[in-house]
């Protein structure tokens, strides 16, 4: 149908619709980079140490893509380290099943995350400042504060359909496969725990599936320790080290 000389489209935005993948894959990146640099290896173990201007934009990038608190991440994260595959695990597929934890591994977390009493004994170190009880607090607002701005910037049924997908990414992909797959079978450096490695899987978990690795040395900056292993988020905090942005506290590990 024309008018004016010009074609109508009959269906709005499909010439951006091949945008919708690659926002949220991008999103996706940044929410896994963010939580592996940040939450991780930064306020879990102090591998690394990260600077108040940087510290600020890791919070509110991971604010507005996952509403993820960092007491909460942080407790759980280190309750499941003191009982890993044991009783007292949050999230492990040894207890509850991968497909449990596959589906459900946001439900497993919220349900720890909630847990005023697990969040006194494994965060005692991070009391809530300014950011957390003014901003972070409210997780939902943050991500629909980010689809606003993926909606505003993208226009409204792309950047929805992106953020949607992004959350499909994250919640029910990469996060539960870190955790379910990780703690089920793969191949190990270390014998000394029930973690495994996933090489191809680390490429888009920021490292994280080299998970054999991290829980020999979980004070580790770097979770590759052979060549052939290859771990993103290590490349992001070279980077932020080279412009003083984060500083190195712990030593990585290599083997031959």
């Amino acid at each position: 149908m024309t008018d004016l000389g010009y074609t109508v489209p009959l269906i709005p935005y499909l010439s951006s619709a091949w945008l919708i993948p690659l926002v949220a894959l991008a999103l996706t990146q940044a929410a896994v980079l963010a939580t592996s640099i940040y939450f991780h290896r930064a306020l879990a173990h102090g591998a690394i140490r990260v600077h108040p201007i940087a510290d600020v934009g890791f919070r509110l990038v991971l604010w507005l893509t996952t509403g993820q608190r960092r007491q909460q991440w942080v407790a759980v994260h280190r309750k499941h380290h003191t009982f890993t595959d044991r009783e007292g695990d949050p999230h492990s597929p040894r207890l509850l099943g991968f497909w449990r934890v596959q589906l459900l591994n946001a439900y497993y977390y919220a349900r720890e995350a909630s847990n005023a009493a697990t969040l006194r004994k494994f965060a005692p170190d991070l009391p809530e400042d300014w950011l957390d009880r003014y901003v972070c607090r409210y997780g939902v607002m943050g991500v629909l504060i980010g689809t606003a701005l993926a909606c505003w910037t993208l226009g409204f049924w792309v950047g929805l359909a992106a953020a949607l997908l992004h959350a499909v990414l994250y919640v029910f992909v990469a996060a539960p496969l870190i955790n379910g797959l990780g703690h089920l079978r793969g191949g190990q450096n270390f014998t000394d725990n029930t973690a495994y490695n996933w090489q191809l899987l680390s490429y888009v978990t920021g490292g994280e599936s080299l998970h054999n690795n991290h829980h020999a040395h979980p004070k580790a900056p770097k979770f590759s320790v052979r060549r052939r292993e290859f771990d993103p988020s290590w490349m992001v905090i070279r980077v932020l080290v080279a412009t003083r942005l984060i500083v190195v506290l712990g030593a990585s590990v290599r083997l031959s």
